[in-house]
């Protein structure tokens, strides 16, 4: 029991086939709480389908995704428990920050209260009243953390949550996220910038043409490489050598 606990993301042979095309091919790994997990990789290498097979967006053609021991579809109120960030763009763009996290309020449990502190700690407090459709790639971002934010909760999942910040909101960012696992809870954070994750992360799991590569934490493949981008390219080369 004190192990399912300490795992809050537990994967085990997770695949997709898409049209015969192996997108996500026998991937296995567990999160554990506290840490920062980067789900690293390329663009096209298969993350923003494992994740979306995770919260059940997307039917897996084999293996099972469980959440402290459970499915999602099986959690009992979800949205208080995971907060997720799939898509930083998916907004309407005529509606204000303030409407947008409004409209998701109400499902998540919080009054407007909670809006506005989420707005001040995301740094939107004052473009909290224009329209969407005027905001930064950087400014959607941080409005798409704000809305995985909603019900508090104790674990987040992020898809390239860095995209489109600046350098000083990129720094931001990061001491965001370690104070949030710093806290006892959870992160999951898909990316391809491995500079930036390197800074950030505790746990690596890099997956290349859907295939894990690696799962390690962080300090150990730098203890062996030095850089994340040194082990990525010895794992990838590793790994189609041996795919050869």
């Amino acid at each position: 029991m004190e192990e399912e606990e300490k795992q809050v993301i537990s994967v085990r042979g997770l695949r997709k086939e898409f049209r015969g095309t192996k997108a996500v091919d026998g991937v296995s790994f567990d999160v554990a709480r506290g840490r920062i997990t980067g789900f690293l990789g390329p663009n096209g290498a298969g993350k923003t389908t494992t994740l979306r097979m995770l919260l059940g967006l997307i039917r897996p053609t084999g293996g099972t995704a469980h959440f402290w021991g459970r499915p999602y579809r099986e959690l009992p109120a979800p949205t208080s428990r995971i907060g997720v960030g799939l898509d930083g763009g998916a907004f309407v763009a005529g509606r204000t920050g303030r409407g947008h996290l409004s409209c998701y309020a109400q499902a998540a449990g919080c009054d407007s209260a909670r809006i506005d502190e989420l707005l001040s700690d995301v740094g939107l407090r004052g473009a909290a009243d224009r329209p969407v459709g005027g905001y930064s790639t950087g400014m959607k971002q941080r409005l798409s953390l704000a809305t995985a934010l909603l019900g508090d909760p104790e674990l987040l999942i992020l898809d390239e949550p860095s995209n489109g910040l600046d350098p000083e909101g990129m720094v931001w960012l990061r001491e965001f996220l370690r104070e949030f696992a710093a806290s006892g809870r959870t992160v999951l954070l898909s990316s391809h910038l491995l500079g930036e994750m390197e800074q950030t992360v505790d746990d690596v799991l890099l997956l290349h043409h859907g295939r894990l590569l690696c799962s390690e934490p962080l300090g150990e493949l730098l203890r062996t490489d030095g850089r994340l981008e040194s082990a990525f390219m010895r794992l990838t080369r590793a790994g189609n050598g041996a795919a050869a």
